[in-house]
């Protein structure tokens, strides 16, 4: 598969529970260039200048209502400007983005009242305020009434166990309980869609899993199913939550599948690795080299001198490690342990990046 095919089965029928669930946000050939500022001063002055920058570039997908949605690619490849024209934050530059059937430029302030964003670097809190002065404000702005929004908060605090860091001062938050309380306001006025931009991000390990949880209960809660997008450089958190995956670079989308079928397709490469014992450790390497090629396997000590580990790759599903075991057993070694290392969404990216470097 070529860098530019994009596997995606929203339309083939691999997933049929797609065709039967509304779309709740979409994202039609969306483009976004950044002019250049100050452009005819500078060409009046004869200045150097840069050209315009292309962020993103005829983007496409749709996102499913109670789907959680993962966008991945490096610093730089767009997935915040997607982010922030979902969010009506940026205009597109062409295209159109779509939230509930509402045009995110024409129909802005309805797009806002179906969005909650939670941003990597939040910067619109107030650092004097407390962290309950500050939902409380913003709380007002969503229109929410005094005693409803102190319910809510009261509900969000309990949710994201804040209970103690209440009226503590924004300024004295750590960066992730920073994190967790910019992902609390996204929540204030239970929007359909909520939009996580790396949402556990500086979080220790044990709130990480916790915020994990709660996206993943938000997506399938019986009563109101969240919409989630979601981007984040933890590939191994996008893999655990996300129902699909889009990889973006340099602005444009490479792929969208789930992440099983990401790794399968593009990647079909797996490593096998075997720990095996033998008093005769050449007649196992003779027996490998007579019945595979020489650049098929590696063979090296471990601990001790009659442990071995036997390094080699197959394709996804083949007989390679039977036959490899065969042999093994055959000239009278004794296999330990034999391990699977499957291709990761890290993988797919870096071949995709490869790709596009190329």
């Amino acid at each position: 598969m070529n860098s530019f095919s994009m596997p995606n089965h929203e339309s083939n029928g691999a997933t049929p529970d797609y065709g039967r669930r509304v779309i709740a946000v979409s994202v039609d050939d969306v483009s976004k260039t950044y002019p250049v500022p100050f452009l005819r001063l500078k060409k009046f002055l004869r200045r150097k200048f840069k050209p315009p920058v292309e962020a993103v570039r005829n983007v496409s997908f749709n996102i499913h209502e109670g789907e959680i949605f993962g966008l991945i690619g490096p610093n730089g490849a767009g997935k915040t400007t997607l982010t922030k024209m979902i969010a009506t934050l940026i205009q597109p530059t062409s295209g159109t983005v779509t939230v509930k059937g509402h045009d995110s430029v024409s129909d802005d302030e309805r797009v806002r009242l179906n969005v909650g964003l939670a941003g990597a670097e939040e910067r619109s809190f107030y650092f004097r305020l407390t962290s309950e002065q500050n939902l409380l404000f913003f709380a007002r702005l969503y229109g929410l009434s005094s005693s409803d929004a102190r319910r809510r908060i009261k509900e969000l605090f309990k949710l994201f166990e804040f209970d103690e860091l209440a009226r503590r001062r924004f300024a004295e938050l750590s960066t992730g309980n920073k994190q967790r309380l910019s992902v609390a306001r996204a929540m204030l006025a239970n929007p359909p869609v909520l939009l996580l931009d790396e949402p556990t991000r500086s979080l220790d390990p044990i709130a990480a899993a916790r915020m994990r949880s709660t996206i993943r209960s938000l997506a399938q809660n019986s009563g109101q199913r969240v919409t989630i997008f979601l981007t984040s450089h933890n590939l191994v958190e996008v893999e655990e939550l996300c129902d699909r995956v889009a990889v973006i670079g340099k602005g444009q989308i490479r792929a969208i599948d789930s992440p099983a079928n990401l790794r399968t397709t593009h990647t079909q490469q797996e490593q096998v690795l075997i720990h095996f014992t033998s008093l005769e450790a050449a007649d196992a390497e003779h027996a490998l080299r007579q019945a595979f090629s020489d650049r098929f396997f590696t063979l090296e000590r471990t601990t001790g001198e009659q442990h071995w580990l036997l390094k080699c790759s197959r394709e996804t599903g083949d007989e390679t490690l039977d036959a490899v075991l065969r042999v093994l057993q055959q000239s009278g070694a004794i296999v330990r342990s034999v391990e699977i290392e499957r291709p990761t969404l890290l993988d797919v990216l870096e071949s995709y990046e490869k790709e596009t470097s190329d």
